[in-house]
């Protein structure tokens, strides 16, 4: 029974360290992914004041702080998947994403990024989200034409994002994601023509008033 007993202590001793290790872990990465959250949120803010630069510098914030909490849990891949890095690496994919896609740059990849696949797609699903709040401020500012782009660039999104037809316990619930998309796009698509032909309308009756003016 002695044997047993202190066996069974060794065993106790062993796992409260591992233990330990696993919760300091997780409590030094839980508020990091908090803080890359943040930094992406207001780079996204960054990015509808139109102050890219700023947005960048934010993003690149949100790298750091993501990956010194990557590097954290290396050791603890279940901590690692648990869900909250990757909605970390999702809100900085987001960031990116929804930067490039109203700036007009090239699209960054998931290995750009450094983000797995599904955090990726979320992100750009909730992306095309940030771009109708975009497009919404250009027409409220009357620049119609410019909306058009916008909402082929939503439009597009969601045409990927309709093709990957995998459970949710491999795409991080993207079927959600894409429904959501699927939303704000007909929306979009709807606010759009009613501007477009109350300002075909406008131009319309300028043009009648001018000739009214001219007789």
């Amino acid at each position: 029974m002695g044997d047993l007993s202190q066996d069974l202590e060794n065993i106790a001793d062993g796992i409260r360290a591992r233990l330990a290790a696993k919760h300091a872990a997780r409590e030094a990465a839980l508020p990091l992914s908090r803080d890359v959250i943040r930094y992406a949120a207001n780079a996204i803010r960054a990015v509808h004041r139109r102050e890219f630069h700023r947005a960048e510098e934010l993003l690149r914030q949100a790298e750091a702080v993501l990956r010194q909490a990557e590097q954290g849990l290396t050791a603890h891949p279940d901590i690692f998947h648990a869900g909250w890095i990757q909605d970390a690496q999702k809100e900085y994919a987001e960031g990116h994403l929804t930067l490039a896609l109203v700036a007009g740059r090239p699209v960054p990849r998931p290995e750009d990024l450094g983000v797995g696949d599904a955090a990726y797609l979320n992100g750009l699903g909730e992306a095309a989200g940030e771009v109708r709040r975009y497009l919404l401020d250009t027409l409220r500012r009357g620049d119609v034409e410019s909306c058009e782009p916008l909402l082929a660039v939503m439009d597009e999104i969601y045409g990927q994002l309709v093709t990957m037809d995998y459970p949710d316990a491999i795409t991080g619930g993207l079927r959600r994601t894409t429904d959501m998309v699927r939303g704000v796009l007909e929306k979009t698509r709807g606010d759009l023509t009613v501007a477009a032909r109350q300002r075909q309308l406008e131009e319309r009756l300028a043009a009648f008033q001018e000739r009214l003016g001219a007789e």
